[in-house]
């Protein structure tokens, strides 16, 4: 009777409807799951306070998951080891899995993860995955630092989550909030989440598949040398001899295009997997706000994603996290990954597209420690910085605005002498007083070992080089086609390199369609959206009427 009425008491921090979504989840629960939280003990920390709070409500939506509360003074502090508040540990006799700093944005959803895994007792590793871990003899602890508003974050700690489940003798994993803990952060020199430090000298920046992860975590060595080490390619081979999983259609690629695609291919009948390399939701899942999609005023893009994806989930199998080693065409259609093979009448390139870089000095050296493509992930590491944002698209104004709203220092510099965005962000840079450096190119990006001190610009009118002194650059100058897999099974690409379809996105391969960025053209959700649905449609059609045995 007390614990139903704190439940209908309480003012919640998680709203209803994700009340109502946890509860659905934490119906699968099996084992127990205990969160022990510490703090500081002083009742006016906002991330103590918010650790306890959501830990408690996790408690409150499940029988089986029980919260534990303690100050760093206690000894249950000594006895895990708990030097930094707040820190909330799960399962501490089973497992050493915890959360350095309050799990206020992304990585909450990482916690949800873990509390399902490790009642399960279960890793949820693939069997690739298995088969490298058992290399492992020595311990490992790995720290995957992160920021609230980073979408790949929580996939890369799951991946040590994952680890420090199926071995719990020699792995730990802890997830660090780059943004409370600036002192550590400046320790391991993180400039841009994802970063994974394996060891005081080994780590690794940005979201791995998990096998790339597995690898590197038991070599202590980027995964291509260590492939190499051991005379194979650079990247792992797949189990030819593994069962097909027999679909009408496999669609490569989680963002709209993807998604959409999935749900009108199951709504016409034809059973459907959605399958993407890195997180789902694309490029959107990485823009801040969205003001142009219809029905929404103004949203956020991970919450359009996770709209659009709980969507596609009622239809369609969506998988993400599993690469795409090789795509083979025959009567039916073959796609090998790591993790298994999967037979199809068709196939659905939404493959999308990927930052393009200046391609000047510095760039690459820096990348990480000052350079960065992600304004949601690493914009929290330069607050109160001086930055600079490169481009003169909506992207490149659109992270400009979420900069200056997290209180960094911004200025834009584009080539030209107006902007290719949209009015509505030219009105908002305005506002915002944000500065512009107008036809200038980045002619080096240069600092010292330990960070970035400005960049070159070349003005393009007059041939001047001036030097602004800056700490971090933020690149935004367009998009490269992901057409690696396009190419690999001889469908045509137009001049710029994205994939040549016709006004039903069927490729020149029968059976093979294309839908979003990968395609060119407009690059926009509501444009991906579209897309998607047409070339789900196109492959029932086709299914239903092989338009090629006719002409054959």
């Amino acid at each position: 009777m007390t614990a139903q009425k704190n439940k209908e008491s309480r003012e919640w921090l998680i709203p209803e409807e994700g009340q109502k979504h946890l509860k659905d989840i934490f119906k699968g629960l099996k084992g127990d799951v205990h969160l022990v939280a510490f703090t500081s003990g002083d009742q006016k920390n906002e991330f103590d306070t918010y650790i306890r709070r959501f830990a408690e409500e996790l408690a409150l939506l499940s029988p089986k998951i029980h919260a534990e509360f303690h100050t760093v003074k206690d000894e249950a502090a000594t006895k895990y080891d708990v030097k930094l508040t707040p820190t909330l540990l799960v399962n501490p006799e089973q497992y050493r899995i915890r959360f350095t700093g309050a799990p206020m944005g992304e990585e909450a959803r990482a916690l949800i993860e873990t509390v399902f895994l490790v009642s399960m007792g279960q890793s949820g590793l693939s069997a690739a995955s298995k088969q490298l871990l058992e290399e492992l003899k020595e311990p490992r602890n790995p720290r995957v630092f992160t920021s609230p508003s980073c979408p790949y974050c929580p996939g890369q700690f799951m991946n040590a989550v994952k680890c420090a489940i199926a071995k719990p003798d020699l792995v730990s994993a802890e997830c660090v909030d780059s943004d409370e803990f600036p002192d550590l952060s400046a320790k391991y020199k993180v400039g841009s989440v994802p970063h994974t430090q394996y060891t005081d000298s080994f780590s690794g920046v940005g979201m791995m598949p998990e096998e790339r992860f597995v690898l590197e975590l038991v070599a202590l060595k980027d995964a291509e040398q260590a492939l190499s080490d051991r005379g194979m390619e650079a990247k792992p081979s797949h189990e030819h001899g593994t069962e097909a999983k027999e679909y009408d259609v496999v669609i490569l690629g989680a963002g709209p295009a993807g998604l959409t695609a999935g749900i009108y291919a199951e709504r016409s009948g034809l059973k459907s997997i959605v399958i993407d390399k890195s997180i789902i939701g694309g490029q959107v899942a990485v823009t801040p706000n969205v003001e142009n999609y219809p029905g929404f005023k103004n949203v956020g893009g991970m919450n359009l994603v996770e709209v659009l994806t709980a969507h596609t989930r009622e239809y369609s199998n969506v998988r993400e996290n599993e690469t795409v080693d090789e795509v083979k065409i025959g009567k039916r259609i073959e796609v090998y990954t790591a993790k298994g093979v999967y037979s199809a009448k068709a196939l659905i390139l939404a493959t999308g597209a990927q930052w393009r870089s200046l391609g000047v000095p510095g760039e690459k050296q820096f990348f990480g420690n000052g350079v960065s493509y992600c304004a949601s992930c690493d914009g929290y590491a330069f607050k109160g910085k001086k930055v600079l944002m490169i481009g003169g698209g909506n992207s490149a104004l659109t992270d400009a605005l979420h900069l200056k709203n997290l209180g960094v220092q911004v200025t834009v510099v584009h080539r030209r002498d107006n902007f290719r965005a949209e009015q509505a962000l030219q009105d908002a840079l305005n506002r915002e007083k944000i500065p512009v450096i107008w036809d200038s190119t980045v002619e080096e990006i240069y600092g010292d070992a330990e960070r970035i001190k400005g960049v070159k610009l070349r003005n393009l009118k007059t041939g001047e080089d001036t030097l602004h002194e800056c700490d971090g650059v933020f690149v935004a100058i367009g998009h490269i086609a992901n057409t690696e897999l396009a190419s690999d099974i001889g469908v045509h690409l137009n001049e710029d390199g994205t994939i040549k379809v016709d006004r039903g996105m069927r490729t020149n391969i029968p059976r093979v369609y294309a839908a979003g960025d990968v395609t060119g053209g407009v690059r926009q959700i509501v444009t991906a959206v579209g897309e998607g649905a047409t070339a789900a449609l196109s492959a029932f059609e086709d299914i239903q009427n092989p338009y090629w045995k006719k002409r054959a």
